[in-house]
Order: C-alpha cells, then structure tokens, then sequence
C-alpha cells in the first residue's frame, strides 16, 4: 500500500511538472487554420498583375486522418504563391526558438518549394513575395531527381546563407511535420516527424562568420622546397636495341589471296599488324624522392577580418510567418504552423496533431490508390473490349465483302 502511495504521487508531481514545461513554453504564434484563418492572413498580389498568382483552397486534402483538420492548400499549377501572418513582434535572445510546420504533398510534387519563412520588422504583406526580406527559410524543396533536401536558410547582416550540410526531405504524398530548433549556445537540430535528422553548430555548418584562420597570404613556398613525390630513376638505362623495335610487324598469318593478279592488282603486301614486343617511348621508371618535403601548404594565420559573435543565434523583430513559392504542380498542403521557444512543447504539439492522425491518413491513401488502380484497371480492361469488338465488326465487314465479290 505504501509502495503503491509512494508510487501515486510521483505520478503526479511527474504531470504537474510536465504541465508546467507545456505550459509554461511562450508560443509567439500558432494557427491550425479554422474557419476564421483568413482573418488572420493576408494573400499577396505578388505576381498578380502578371497573371502567375496562385490562391489557396482551405481544405483536410483528398486523403486525411480528420475531415475537420484543415489546412491551406497551393491552387491551380504553375504559379506563385504568397501569403503571411502577423504576430506580436519578439527575439529570441537568450532562449530557443522553434519554428515548426507540417506540409502534404497530395499532388506527388516534382518540381517545387514547400518551405516556410520568418521574417523581421515592418513587411508590406500585400506585396509579399520572392524578393522580401526574410530570417529565416525553413522547409523541404524538391525539384527533380537533383534536389531533395531541406533549406535552412539564416540570414545574417543582410545576407542569407543556406545550411552547408545536406539534409534529405520527405517525397511521398502524406503528411509530415518540419521542425527546426535554435538555441542560445549556437547550436540547432532539425527533425522530421519528431525524429532528428541533423544537428551542429551554427558557427560550422553555416559560413556566416568569417573564416578564424586564413592561409598566410604572404607566405612563398622556399626555392629549395621539393614536393615532388615521386622521380625518374637516376640508374635505369634505356635497354640496347630498344627502339629498333617497331610498332607495328608483317602479319605472319597473312597469306596472298589465290586470285590476287600482281599485273591487275599490283604488288601484295601482307598487311602489319601491332607489334606485342613494342612497348612505347622508352620512359625510365619511378622511384621515391628521398628529397620529397611534402606539397607545401601556407602556415595558417589569424583572420584579421574575423570577429566573434556569440549571438549569431539572434534574431530581432521576428514579427512575420508566411510562405513563398513556385510551384509546376500545385497541391501542397500546409498546416499546423507554429513559432515557440519551448522543444517539448512542439514535440507535443505534433503529436497531437499529425501524430493522432497519421495512421487514418495513411490507410485513406491506401485506400485512394487501390481504388485509382482498380479504375486504371477497369479502364485498360473496356479499351481491350472496345479494341475486340473492332476487331469483329472488320470481319463481318471483310465477310460481307467477300459475299459482294462472290
């Protein structure tokens, strides 16, 4: 009894401390997109003028864990497609910052973006598009068989520098959830569908900051330096008679066709052939270089240009989420967006979101296939009919004319 007691209570300061992290995490910005999420988003006229504006169908997609989970969905193909949301502007100075989406492929994307952005200070939302400013681009980007990978893009002094480490993406057609975590001690984490995918420092994995050391730009290599590996023998000689070998020989196998006519045809010649015995130009061989140094390399010097910044990690006036892209197929749909500085809460957040839902979605793709299969079938099968009956109607035709002739 004691032990079951001991037990009871531990599970409860457990919850209450749970219950704290959940909900003590500050969430700038979280939409699940009901009924009332274009209040809160703003499409832009970029590209409009042009005619290569795409809009956005509020919609759970044609395969879904939820009719009534919703999200926003790229509409028609070959278009650009821009919208945003404002929140209350913060910076995520001295804690995390978690920027985290889900985004379905229905349309089996070959060809375009499916990543997010946050942006800082004052953005002109009615003209959003590819060439406003941003902080961060986080999300996946397929094009072809090329590119398959996850952008992390930091901008950094008015400069946006993608990620150096590559990061595969998700390509099928459901349903995946994008997570990228920056922290205070300049390091970060990507995960998909809550799993870690890549992690590091910001300072390695992006070059945002100037090389620490450089190669000494003044440095010479010494007249006397030696790099080579590798030398002409000094005592091998050239064997006598090497190059009274010829190339090529008489083909000892030749005979002279028996209705050759030398008054005809002229002289024959037996036709030569490549000599076995002839090697080449004589070359002496390789030896090691007793004098060999190594390749010279400049020594490594302090970067005057570098200057620290323990506070790359920054990002002021985050005041803006939206998303940017080109698309040849629409049909991404985008969900479940949210900007908080709390992991476990994001873990959770997805959890209860794309997590309570992925089986049901992905037995409703299943289930959209085979039935797409069954009519691919079904179609293929009234064809070979329609071809069948063809055939039958030109032999009564053939028949019938036969009859005529006869």
């Amino acid at each position: 009894m004691a032990a079951f007691t001991l037990l009871l209570q531990i599970c409860v300061i457990f919850s209450a401390s749970l219950h704290y992290i959940l909900t003590d995490a500050h969430v700038f910005f979280e939409e699940k997109f009901d009924d009332r999420w274009e209040n809160r988003w703003v499409k832009s006229d970029w590209k409009k003028s042009e005619g290569a504006a795409g809009d956005w169908l509020h919609t759970a997609g044609k395969w879904h864990g939820d009719p009534d989970d919703k999200g926003i969905q790229t509409h028609p193909d070959s278009r650009f497609f821009a919208i945003s949301s404002e929140f209350p502007e913060f910076s995520n100075k001295d804690k995390n910052l978690v920027l985290q989406f889900s985004v379905k492929h229905e349309q089996d994307l070959d060809c375009g973006g499916g990543y997010i952005k946050l942006l800082s200070g004052d953005v002109d939302q009615q003209n959003f598009g590819g060439d406003t400013p941003y902080s961060i681009m986080f999300g996946p980007d397929i094009c072809g068989y090329s590119t398959k990978k996850v952008h992390v893009i930091l901008s950094y002094k008015g400069k946006n520098h993608p990620i150096e480490k590559d990061i595969p993406c998700e390509t099928d057609q459901l349903t995946h959830v994008y997570t990228l975590i920056i922290k205070p001690d300049n390091t970060y984490s990507v995960l998909i569908d809550n799993v870690e995918k890549q992690t590091g420092s910001l300072y390695k994995d992006w070059k945002m900051l100037p090389a620490e050391k450089i190669k000494d730009p003044n440095a010479k290599k010494p007249e006397d330096w030696d790099d080579k590996e590798y030398i002409e023998d000094p005592e091998d000689k050239k064997p006598e008679g090497y190059d009274d070998i010829p190339a090529e020989i008489t083909d000892p196998e030749a005979t002279k066709p028996e209705d050759w006519d030398d008054e005809e045809d002229g002289e024959w010649k037996a036709p030569t052939i490549p000599n076995p015995e002839f090697k080449g130009p004589w070359k002496p061989k390789k030896i090691k270089n007793p004098a060999y140094k190594g390749k010279w390399k400049a020594p490594m010097i302090d970067n005057p240009d570098f200057e620290d910044d323990p506070e790359i990690y920054v990002f002021d006036k985050l005041k803006y989420v939206g998303m940017e892209l080109w698309q040849v197929k629409a049909g991404s749909l985008f969900d479940n967006i949210l900007v908080t500085d709390e992991v476990e809460y994001a873990k959770t957040f997805a959890e209860d979101t794309w997590g309570k839902n992925k089986e049901a979605e992905k037995n409703a793709f299943d289930e959209a296939q085979k039935k797409k299969e069954e009519e691919s079938k079904k179609d293929d099968d009234d064809e070979d009919d329609e071809d069948s009956d063809d055939g039958h109607d030109s032999d009564k035709e053939d028949d019938e004319d036969s009859h005529d002739e006869l």
